[in-house]
């Protein structure tokens, strides 16, 4: 690599941390100056913000807690994101890995040992993210349907065929609420830090993170993802078929965002109800594109994103703001994170072409 392409990537790596930190403060700055038209002053939210989630062991437990499925939604966004493709329907998938690995723990707790009714829900889980996300690429692949469409209006799909599980085969014994019994506790996900309630989710979510990391760029297939998102006409001369990579990349995808499933039922919620959860395919996008779609760098952006739904919710607790206050903060994160990347997408641009300019002046 010459000196001027080093310094270009260079420049480029340093624009991305500017615009994502730029994107951060921004979003944080604007929630905060709407905090006094709801009667709450911003530096007391602050203090309060900051002194209550570093507070004790239970409550940055929660913030792992919430980092966790986050990890995983931004991963199924970034995946297919790799490949020039746009996997809106995360909840969705989200959604069937919840749906199998309750059915698969109700109809085998106590019956068979509670490590492998674990494993099987883990498999289960991603089998069922994976078939919405295989899904939705074949039907990119075989019809050149719009998967922006098709993979956001499979969350509805999905999410109304669990209502109807909820009101029939897996609603509770006493039929009186839309969710299933509780799971027996030999099928829970082990507790692994004493007096929080963190999973060894947190565990299976960065491992899969660095997993994502590994496949994207040191094996053949992330670079056959990659090229086929890089340039399709390209990938057709080296002899890589798109249309098998959209249907790849959204079967990965879909099965990351069931894993996700999995993590919440038998770590965290421990049965299945309806409209839980409900925003976390949506966060993923904003996490995936805050971390520039990098497997490991969305760790740390869930991690945000967990801090900011704690402390909402610890300042919704010890002041007079309403609970919606953790969606304005978010929202206004998300906001100038998208902001960020339509900028950091034009400056990308522009190298682009003052590279080639700078090449054929070498030339």
């Amino acid at each position: 690599m010459s000196r001027n392409e080093k310094k270009i990537k260079g420049d480029g790596f340093a624009s991305m941390l500017f615009w994502t930190a730029a994107a951060i403060v921004l979003g944080l700055f604007c929630s905060f100056i709407f905090l006094p038209l709801i009667g709450v002053n911003p530096l007391d939210a602050l203090g309060i913000m900051i002194t209550q989630v570093f507070s004790n062991a239970y409550s940055m437990g929660n913030i792992l807690v919430k980092t966790t499925p986050l990890i995983l939604t931004g991963l199924a966004f970034a995946f297919t994101y790799k490949a020039n493709l746009y996997n809106i329907g995360a909840q969705g998938q989200f959604y069937a890995g919840c749906i199998c690995a309750a059915a698969v723990s109700l109809g085998l707790q106590n019956r068979v040992p509670g490590a492998l009714v674990l494993l099987l829900a883990f498999a289960a889980s991603i089998v069922g993210g994976g078939f919405v996300g295989a899904l939705i690429g074949f039907l990119k692949a075989r019809f050149n349907a719009n998967e922006f469409l098709v993979s956001m209006m499979s969350t509805y799909v999905i999410t109304y065929f669990m209502q109807l599980l909820l009101r029939t085969v897996l609603q509770e014994e006493k039929g009186e609420y839309l969710q299933t019994d509780y799971l027996d506790n030999s099928v829970w996900l082990p507790r692994i830090i004493g007096g929080t309630s963190v999973s060894l989710g947190i565990v299976i979510a960065v491992a899969a993170a660095v997993l994502v990391w590994v496949v994207l760029y040191k094996t053949s297939v992330g670079y056959r993802v990659r090229v086929t998102g890089m340039n399709q006409d390209a990938a057709r001369m080296a002899g890589i078929s798109p249309k098998r990579q959209y249907v790849l990349a959204f079967a990965v995808s879909g099965a990351i965002a069931g894993l996700a499933g999995f993590v919440e039922v038998n770590g965290m919620q421990h049965m299945l109800l309806t409209n839980f959860d409900t925003d976390i395919g949506s966060y993923g996008i904003g996490i995936a594109i805050l971390a520039n779609a990098n497997p490991i760098g969305i760790i740390f952006s869930a991690l945000l994103f967990g801090i900011l739904q704690v402390g909402g919710t610890a300042l919704g607790h010890y002041s007079n703001a309403p609970a919606s206050v953790i969606d304005l903060m978010q929202g206004w994160v998300m906001v100038f994170v998208l902001v960020s990347f339509f900028v950091r997408r034009q400056l990308g641009v522009r190298r682009m072409k003052h590279q080639k300019t700078v090449s054929g002046e070498a030339a």
